[in-house]
């Protein structure tokens, strides 16, 4: 995938990648394929989903630090996914917790 540009983002994503079980999903489902670009969206924007407080504000320290950064989401009927952006901000994945 190329570079992805988002206004108003905190950091920038680098290459998005996902994983290839969130690939086949994604061409498998419609919904799911709206709700991974909903989440990239949000992780750029410091939307760190259902993380818990501490691990949100480790996020936060790690914006300043270039140090990587996780955000988990998670709507019902639909399975979670993690976004892991690299501390060099290269690389941007996005994949299921199982798959890490």
């Amino acid at each position: 995938m190329p570079k992805l540009t988002v206004s108003g983002g905190k950091f920038p994503l680098g290459h998005m990648v996902m994983t290839a079980g969130v690939n086949d999903r994604c061409a498998e489902d419609s919904a799911f394929s709206t709700f991974v670009l909903q989440c990239i969206g949000r992780h750029i924007r410091g939307d760190w989903g259902n993380l818990s407080d501490e691990d949100k504000k480790e996020n936060e320290f790690s914006l300043g630090k270039h140090l990587r950064l996780l955000s988990a989401y998670e709507v019902e009927g639909l399975p979670k996914v993690w976004v892991i952006t690299e501390a060099d901000r290269s690389v941007t994945t996005v994949l299921f917790p199982e798959e890490y």
